[in-house]
């Protein structure tokens, strides 16, 4: 495993082969999109949802009825899809401006989605970047990984939890969270120091930084099931698994090369996991829990589930949006 570009802290037996198993020996699908219940009625957000497997999440939605809004940063772009798409359904998504790397965007996309729904159904915490090149930071000085894939996930859930809640209390199946994780987790070296800028983030490499983000997500989901479970609020992480998409385009020589190697499998498989958590009436029971591709259900690395990460990230997390 020397060609990886991890620090792979956590590369234990028991993680090596969990990492390798979801990497690489995941089987077939044995649940397919035509499992699918119709979801007429329903409210859907898709962070992310212009490309790669946000994309092909929305198209599922919409082909079973549901009310899909496409949370993304281009509007241009967005609309070139929602065009296709709509082409390809006879439905047509609704864009949402959303920039995960703003706090403040993040904010405004949240009011704006409750200034024209009262309940939302299902909350696909799918948008993410990939190993952008490590001087890229946020304005206000975060990791750019950081900030996209895992605090701008939490600040958009955090402002649209009374829409989940109140629609779980009238359906109990729905009030469903989806948070993105990756197999990468299970080798990631975590650094709380290196969530903001400063010399412990510029010792880290962009892969690090990517590996704990998805561990970050990973936590993030167990501890939000913890805390509103007893809500109605169901939360579940999923690794879509490898799939080929162009989330790798920021990378180069050695990284693209392992890369390459990791990314094998199509995105209509990657997407299964996530429609599954999100939509079956197995869904219910899986507050918590961790699903690997093929939407099976499997162990994430220990400390995703332990008290005191999930309750140190979710503090940090907390203080960066105070006041906001």
């Amino acid at each position: 495993m020397d060609i990886l570009p991890f620090s792979v802290g956590k590369m234990t037996p028991k993680n090596l082969w969990a990492y390798l198993r979801e990497s690489y020996f995941c089987g077939k699908p044995t649940w397919s999109e035509s499992d699918m219940p119709n979801l007429a009625g329903q409210v859907v957000i898709v962070t992310g949802g212009n490309s790669g497997l946000g994309k092909e999440t929305v198209r599922a939605l919409l082909q079973h009825d549901a009310k899909v809004y496409m949370a993304c940063r281009s509007r241009t772009k967005a609309e070139a899809v929602i065009s296709e798409l709509k082409t390809l359904t006879g439905k047509e998504a609704v864009f949402l401006a959303l920039d995960l790397a703003d706090l403040a965007s993040v904010k405004a996309a949240a009011h704006e989605f409750l200034s024209k729904e009262t309940r939302l159904h299902i909350l696909y915490n799918n948008g993410g970047i990939m190993v952008p090149p490590i001087e890229l930071v946020t304005s206000e000085g975060y990791d750019l990984t950081f900030a996209t894939n895992v605090l701008g996930h939490f600040y958009l859930t955090k402002l649209l939890l009374p829409a989940l809640v109140d629609s779980a209390a009238v359906d109990p199946s729905t009030g469903r969270i989806v948070n993105l994780t990756s197999v990468v987790h299970y080798i990631a070296v975590i650094n709380f120091e290196a969530f903001k800028d400063g010399p412990a983030r510029r010792k880290m490499s962009p892969a690090d930084h990517y590996s704990q983000s998805k561990w970050a997500n990973a936590v993030f989901s167990a501890e939000l099931a913890r805390r509103y479970g007893n809500d109605g609020i169901i939360s579940i992480a999923v690794n879509p698994g490898n799939i080929k998409t162009d989330m790798a385009h920021n990378t180069t020589g050695l990284v693209a090369l392992s890369t390459s190697m990791l990314m094998i499998w199509p995105v209509e498989w990657g997407v299964l996991g996530q429609l599954w958590a999100g939509t079956s009436p197995e869904g219910t029971q899986l507050n918590g829990k961790y699903v690997a591709p093929w939407a099976r259900l499997a162990k994430a690395r220990r400390d995703v589930d332990d008290l005191k990460c999930g309750e140190k990230l979710w503090e940090w997390l907390e203080e960066q949006v105070h006041g906001l």
